[in-house]
């Protein structure tokens, strides 16, 4: 694909064949470690950007949801070899895998506009350079909390990958589309044990209403307003998300905060402005040590 200014007639082929590209190109490649001389998660696509996208958006943009991906992803390999049973444990490693993949590529999306590679912008930044939602940040007490944040986390981008599909960067665009398959069976894995555990027994309903009283704070950040995101012309899911986990936790049996207390802001600044949880510091910590403490090792 070359630069165009006529991108109307071409958007749809050239995101099909990005689309291609990414999945082809890039499956199993999601064993991604710092030093270990991965290729660029972008190599081979067209990375050039359209001319009617705000480039600084689009970078701000794709280092948000990697970043998103990236803790979501690093909190769920943390519950490897925890897990009650091997179904599980491959199953959230799995969900893992996806989610570093989707982190590889956005991150790799952003560097493009930033002179930056994927290595620096996961193990080089500090935590107020991050900018994911809160959400993802929490440590998880129980598989009750895991499969709470999951479902929430799930629902959440799946609804709103599946309107980032259609912004005019063509790359950003196929990412999105590889992310709403993965994110399909995400959401559906967590309903499933949102469901078992709400209305199973009393100590299963007791931990996941401890689970919803827990993540129901950090929902409200997800809908604040993102310049970048409304600069690519993207609106934010609420709706729609909100009435998938009414009725997953209605069937459930368990019943929503009707005004949880919202985790506060920061001088109006939240986790998309870099302002995080102190459990930020602590998840960065053990995830760049290695890069930090050797810039130059590989293996």
């Amino acid at each position: 694909m070359t630069k165009t200014t006529d991108h109307a007639a071409t958007d749809h082929a050239a995101g099909d064949h990005l689309y291609e590209g990414l999945a082809d190109e890039h499956f199993g490649d999601e064993r991604w470690a710092f030093g270990t001389g991965f290729t660029n998660a972008l190599e081979g696509i067209d990375t050039t950007i359209p001319d009617n996208v705000d480039a600084d958006a689009l970078a701000d943009y794709c280092l948000m949801l990697g970043d998103d991906a990236l803790v979501m992803s690093h909190r769920l390999q943390e519950w490897v070899t925890r897990l009650p049973e091997l179904e599980e444990e491959t199953a959230v490693a799995n969900i893992a895998l996806d989610l570093l993949g989707q982190a590889r590529m956005l991150l790799a999306r952003a560097g493009t506009v930033l002179g930056r590679t994927e290595d620096d912008l996961a193990f080089f930044r500090d935590a107020q350079d991050f900018r994911n939602v809160r959400l993802v940040e929490p440590v998880d007490d129980d598989f009750a909390q895991l499969v709470t944040r999951l479902m929430v986390f799930s629902t959440w981008r799946l609804a709103l990958l599946e309107r980032v599909r259609d912004v005019a960067d063509p790359v950003l665009g196929a990412i999105a589309a590889k992310g709403v398959k993965e994110l399909t069976y995400h959401r559906d894995y967590a309903a499933g044990w949102v469901l078992r555990l709400g209305d199973g027994t009393q100590v299963s309903q007791r931990r996941m209403t401890v689970a919803v009283e827990r993540v129901w704070p950090l929902i409200p950040e997800l809908w604040r307003h993102c310049g970048a995101q409304d600069a690519l012309g993207i609106t934010a899911p609420r709706q729609p998300v909100l009435d998938v986990l009414a009725d997953v936790f209605g069937q459930a049996t368990l019943t929503l905060p009707t005004d949880p207390r919202e985790l506060g802001a920061v001088d109006g600044r939240t986790g998309r402005d870099g302002i995080h949880t102190e459990a930020l510091g602590y998840l960065l910590a053990e995830l760049q040590s290695v890069a930090r403490a050797d810039p130059e090792a590989t293996w």
